[in-house]
């Protein structure tokens, strides 16, 4: 349950919103600064792991263990998400029966911080019996794990976040970035498209922003379609009656022509209902063809400061076929 200090509270405690603060951005400000060591320190040593990581033929085994094997767990699943089959051993439970996760033609990635760590020599000696390649991630040059990696990742020399330096925090982050950098930098390298990111994240907000407009537009006889030659007392029927806010005009070839919006309206109030769709419409509308992602989509109805886009035919950008509302983006929670 949060409970808030009363000022009396921190008088008697002696402590300040402003040294809570304080403490919270040191920590920040001493994680930022190893991840930026981290970044200057990447050699020729990262290229080559990432090149095992693009000739392994089965899968990246990604094991560690305490804080280390947390790290390992979501390193594995980012290699997963971006096109790399991977998945985390727990090497404890490896060295009692689970050794025969690890099949010939993986490539195994141990992380340690202080390289020496007694759980993961079981799995790394069974790689070296399989042939499997090993990346080391380590602090440490000279340590065990990196005399039995075939390519090791050292850690900048950096203290932990925690006061005492002792909490692995900054040792962590940097484990968690650089796997970051190594799933990125071989999803970069192979080339993997958004197509097929769109089939490794059908859930969660990720697969509604790579959701295809196809999918959340109207379409058919939701469309506010109307002529260029009808009255604007008719055309207000239609918009009242799609509820959208827009209307497509349309010239006799089913093109679109232009579009009505509540703004049209206002601009044209004193001759409205003397006009007709042809005479209120504007020109030259934004619109997208059918297949853009949902985030593109919504994307340029932000920057063009506008609550709704056309969507055309890709074989015949001139004709719509759908339209979406940003209450579609809302709905999903796009927002």
């Amino acid at each position: 349950m949060y409970h808030d200090l009363s000022l009396t509270d921190r008088q008697t405690t002696g402590i300040t919103l402003q040294a809570i603060l304080d403490h919270g951005r040191s920590v920040l400000d001493v994680e930022a600064q190893a991840l930026a060591q981290l970044s200057e320190m990447l050699d020729e040593d990262f290229a080559r792991a990432v090149e095992l990581v693009l000739a392994t033929n089965g899968r990246v085994v990604v094991s560690g263990m305490g804080k280390s094997g947390h790290i390992a767990r979501k390193m594995a699943a980012t290699f997963a998400s971006t096109g790399t089959p991977a998945i985390f051993i727990h090497p404890g439970e490896a060295a009692h029966g689970d050794l025969g996760m690890l099949l010939g033609g993986d490539l195994l990635v141990a992380l340690s911080n202080s390289g020496a760590t007694p759980e993961l020599r079981p799995i790394m000696h069974h790689a070296r019996r399989l042939g499997c390649p090993i990346v080391g991630i380590t602090s440490q040059r000279h340590s065990p794990i990196t005399q039995m990696a075939s390519v090791s990742l050292i850690l900048p020399s950096a203290r932990e976040a925690c006061p005492v330096n002792i909490s692995p925090t900054t040792s962590t982050t940097m484990m968690l970035a650089l796997g970051d950098a190594l799933a990125v930098a071989a999803m970069s390298v192979r080339g993997i498209s958004r197509e097929a990111l769109e089939l490794l994240h059908p859930g969660g907000v990720i697969g509604l922003r790579l959701l295809p407009v196809n999918e959340i537009m109207h379409a058919g006889d939701q469309l506010p379609l109307v002529p260029l030659d009808l009255p604007m007392r008719d055309v207000l029927v239609t918009m009242t009656e799609k509820s959208l806010g827009i209307a497509g005009v349309i010239d006799a070839g089913g093109r679109l022509a232009g579009t009505i919006t509540d703004g049209d309206l206002r601009r044209n109030i004193d001759r409205l209902l003397m006009s007709n769709a042809g005479e209120v419409m504007t020109l030259y509308p934004k619109t997208i063809v059918d297949g853009t992602y949902a985030e593109d989509a919504r994307a340029i109805m932000s920057a063009n400061k506008i609550t709704s886009l056309f969507v055309m035919d890709h074989n015949d950008p001139e004709k719509p076929i759908g339209l979406v509302h940003i209450h579609d983006f809302n709905r999903l929670g796009l927002n």
